[in-house]
């Protein structure tokens, strides 16, 4: 496999890993608040969450465009 459709899949992987982020925020935000000392920064984890999230996007989203540059 040559480098320009690694290059390619690799940015469909991180954009199907950061769109899995986003699905799985709920369940896992209901996870985080039974611990006692994120209860108080719920939002603070939340934020880094779709950070997250978008920024796997994001890169993924890149890596495609440069690839058809």
């Amino acid at each position: 496999m040559d480098k320009k459709k690694f290059r390619f899949y690799y940015g469909i992987i991180l954009i199907a890993v950061g769109l899995g982020v986003f699905y799985r925020i709920p369940q896992v935000l209901l996870q985080v608040e039974t611990i006692e000392f994120f209860r108080q920064k719920i939002h603070l984890v939340k934020f880094c969450f779709y950070i997250l999230g978008g920024l796997l996007i994001l890169a993924g989203g890149i890596r495609i465009y440069k690839n058809y540059k």
